[in-house]
Formats: C-alpha cells, structure tokens, sequence
C-alpha cells in the first residue's frame, strides 16, 4: 500500500526516479509514494498463480506480468505496479518505456491488512477507467478467499467469492482455472500478519 508521500515530481522525474530506486514507488498525480514490502505469503501466492497460468489458450497468446511491469492510468494520472497483470495478445505500451504498459485485461491484487481498503476501492475504480480491464481477481493472503469481479457492461460488474480449499477459481474471459489448492500451495495460514 501507499506509506509515505514525497515531494511533488513529473512523470518524466518519476520514470528516471524508478529506473535506479531499490524500492517500489507509486505515482499519483505528481506524488510519489513508497510501496511496502511484500510478505512470503504475498508472494508464495503470486507465484503459484504465475507459475500454474498457460501463455497459450485456444492458440491465442497471452502475456503475464508479476509485479515489475508499472501500469498507465492515464486519466488518473497515475503509475502503480499492479501484483500480476495479464495481456490479450502484445502489451501496449506507453511512449518508448518498455517496463509500462496500458493495456491489462485482468489483473490480480494479494490482499494486506493495509492494503485491502485502496484496493476494494479507489484502486478498483482507478482500474476500470482502462477500456481493456474486464477482470480483477482479489486474494487473500491470511485464509482461503478470493473475490473476482467481472465485468458484465460499462460500470456494471459482478462478483463471485470463493472461501474453500476445494473450490476452483475460474477466470470468466479465458479458460483458464486454479483451485484454492493450488493458489495456496505451501502458504502458512496460520502466520497471520507476517
């Protein structure tokens, strides 16, 4: 989440900024703002979907991202690193910046205690405002529960929740799945906070 707000910068001071930083860092509207750290759960889970997603389905190609890769919002401004993205076909990018793409048709955000408000919220609807975005999958990192929204119209979206072991996550634009199981392979429940 968003910790600790700097001084006011351009995109362009922004974009140099980030090519040497050791940590991550937001932009919104002129702000940059530090990201936390992830935890091992966080990234255990990020890695289990990562690894267990197909670049190919139905012989149409798909791109993954995990973390690194920036996000344009441009009608909000902002640079944010989403936890995974993924592309229908080539990423487009934004300007010459090979790291900074537009263009998401889902993305994935592992849930922290303080993360999980911006993004149910503000995050979400910085997201919809990207005409490719047709899914976003929201995880838990502390038990088995995941909520996917889906878009159904223009601002209109559904919801399916998941909370058991057993269930299988489906994503609704590919046919592609994952069971809880397999989401949550080797995650510590009981570390609670780590």
């Amino acid at each position: 989440m968003l910790l600790e707000k700097k001084t006011s910068i351009s995109r362009e001071e922004y974009l140099k900024l980030e090519e040497t930083a050791t940590e991550k860092h937001e932009y919104i509207n002129g702000e940059i703002i530090i990201k936390e750290e992830d935890t091992i759960n966080h990234n255990q889970i990020l890695g289990n979907f990562y690894r267990n997603f197909p670049l190919t389905i139905n012989n149409q190609d798909y791109y993954i991202y995990m973390e690194g890769v920036k996000l344009w919002l441009a009608e909000y401004n902002i640079y944010t690193y989403p936890d995974v993205m993924i592309t229908e076909g080539k990423p487009v990018y934004q300007g010459d910046s090979k790291s900074v793409i537009t263009n998401p048709k889902i993305i994935i955000e592992v849930l922290s205690k303080s993360t999980q408000g911006y993004d149910h919220g503000d995050k979400f609807k910085f997201y919809r405002s990207l005409p490719t975005f047709q899914e976003y999958i929201l995880i838990d990192q502390y038990k088995y529960g995941v909520e996917q929204y889906f878009k159904q119209a223009e601002d209109r979206w559904s919801i399916n929740f998941y909370t058991q072991e057993n269930e299988n996550l489906k994503l609704v634009f590919l046919p592609w799945e994952i069971s809880l199981k397999e989401l949550y392979q080797r995650i510590d429940l009981a570390t609670e906070g780590l």
